[in-house]
C-alpha cells in the first residue's frame, strides 16, 4: 500500500527575470516507503534543477484521498469530520480525515470537496480548508525494469 511523503527540496532557481534565489520547495509523493520517496524526489528533481540541490525534509502525509483539476496549481488541505458509529459497542465517536485538493481559493476548495464527497452515506462537516506550500503531486507510477 502506498503513503504520501512530502519531501522538501533546497535549490537555487532561476526566475523569468533572470534572477537566481536559493528556494526550499515542498513537492508530495506517493511510495512505499521513506527510500522510495526520496529516490522519487531525486528523479523528478533533477529534471529541472540545474546544479546541485538537496532533499532537506522528508514526511509521511495521511491524506484520505487526493482531488487534482487541471485549471489550478494551489493545494488545499481540508479537514472533514463526520459521527461513526461502533458496531460492535454501539457508541458514537467523531472521526476527521484530512483531503488535499487542487483549487483557486479556499471557498472553491470546499465546494470541490463537498462535490467529492456528496456520495458518502454519511452527514460531514468541513471544518477547516487552508493553503499549503505544495508546489506539485506526484501519485504513485509503477516503475517497469
Amino acid at each position: 500500500m502506498n503513503e504520501w511523503y512530502q519531501v522538501k527540496s533546497k535549490f537555487t532557481k532561476e526566475y523569468t527575470d533572470g534572477t537566481l534565489k536559493r528556494v526550499t520547495e515542498p513537492c508530495l509523493y506517493s511510495a512505499m516507503s521513506f527510500t522510495e520517496a526520496e529516490s522519487r524526489a531525486n528523479k523528478e528533481i533533477g529534471q529541472y534543477v540545474r546544479g546541485e540541490f538537496l532533499i532537506t525534509h522528508i514526511a509521511k502525509q495521511n491524506f484520505q484521498d487526493i482531488f487534482e483539476y487541471d485549471d489550478s496549481e494551489t493545494y488545499y488541505k481540508a479537514k472533514v469530520s463526520y459521527i461513526s458509529e461502533d458496531g460492535d459497542s454501539g457508541k458514537e465517536k467523531k472521526v476527521s480525515n484530512s483531503y488535499l485538493v487542487s483549487a483557486n481559493s479556499t471557498n472553491e476548495a470546499s465546494d470541490r470537496i463537498e462535490e467529492n464527497l456528496k456520495g458518502l452515506m454519511v452527514t460531514f462537516e468541513i471544518s477547516k480548508v487552508e493553503k499549503t506550500k505544495l508546489v506539485a503531486v506526484y501519485p504513485y507510477e509503477q516503475i517497469e525494469d
